[in-house]
């Protein structure tokens, strides 16, 4: 009955991998960052994921990919003059984060604009 059990199971697996394939070589993942800027926190946040998922989107174009899975991922503000605001420090982000399952937006108050959000992302697919 064991063996019955262990050739069952390989039999199934065999099966799965005929049937879902193997990954092709040009499936893949690539951390998005995007930042915008806007008159409230939550548009430049909005701004921010926008531009985070049509990258997604141009991503998969680029690499042939016949879909995009995005999910959230946190990564370094990135301000847009950098001769103004070289970095920005963990003092000045705005919380709480602006968290959505594809993207990880934080932002804070801008020197030359009211307030901008960076949002950081994973692209994946194939």
């Amino acid at each position: 009955m064991l063996r019955a059990s262990k050739t069952g199971i390989a039999l199934l697996a065999a099966s799965m991998i005929l049937l879902f394939g193997l990954e092709p070589a040009a499936a893949g993942c690539q951390l998005i960052r995007a930042t915008n800027s806007a008159e409230s926190k939550a548009s430049a946040a909005r701004a921010a994921h926008a531009t985070a998922l049509q990258t997604a989107e141009q991503i998969r174009q680029q690499r042939g990919w016949s879909y995009v899975n995005v999910r959230a991922k946190m990564v370094t503000p990135d301000p847009f003059w950098k001769s103004v605001r070289p970095v920005v420090t963990p003092d000045m982000l705005l919380k709480p984060d602006v968290v959505t399952a594809q993207t990880y937006a934080q932002c804070w108050k801008g020197v030359v604009v009211p307030f901008v959000c960076t949002a950081g992302a994973i692209a994946c697919g194939k």
